[in-house]
């Protein structure tokens, strides 16, 4: 059983930046994709972006993209967001998620329903 803890949220105002962090345990880290999601109050949950087990692939929502950067450190066992230039639409509760399917199709790592653990989620509030 994979657990993941989230770090690293709060409240920033617009155009600020924050660096999320998701450490994982009781898993091989190595051998899962990692996403980061995000839910908007009143919404549903987002695709925000993703990272390969090796970290050589990368994929984010059109929304994000430019703007944030997902990044893995397997001998930490940790994933990273770092989200730039932020703004008031970002607000949400930001959910770091783990995957122990390989799939070679990029779009895959989009879909909530392909990651088995997710983690308590972490909230950060942009303001304007």
């Amino acid at each position: 059983q994979v657990q993941l803890v989230e770090s690293g949220g709060g409240l920033v105002q617009a155009g600020g930046s924050l660096r999320l962090s998701c450490a994982t345990s009781g898993g091989t880290f190595s051998t899962y994709a990692m996403g980061w999601f995000r839910q908007a109050a009143g919404k549903e949950r987002e695709f925000v972006a993703a990272v390969s087990r090796s970290g050589g692939r990368l994929n984010y929502s059109d929304s994000v993209k430019g703007r944030f950067a997902i990044s893995r450190d397997n001998a930490k066992a940790t994933v990273y967001l770092q989200m730039n230039s932020l703004k008031p639409e970002d607000t949400a509760v930001y959910y770091c998620a783990a995957c122990r399917i390989y799939s070679s199709d990029p779009y895959y790592y989009t879909e909530a329903r392909r990651y088995a653990y997710w983690g308590q989620g972490t909230q950060v509030t942009v303001s304007s």
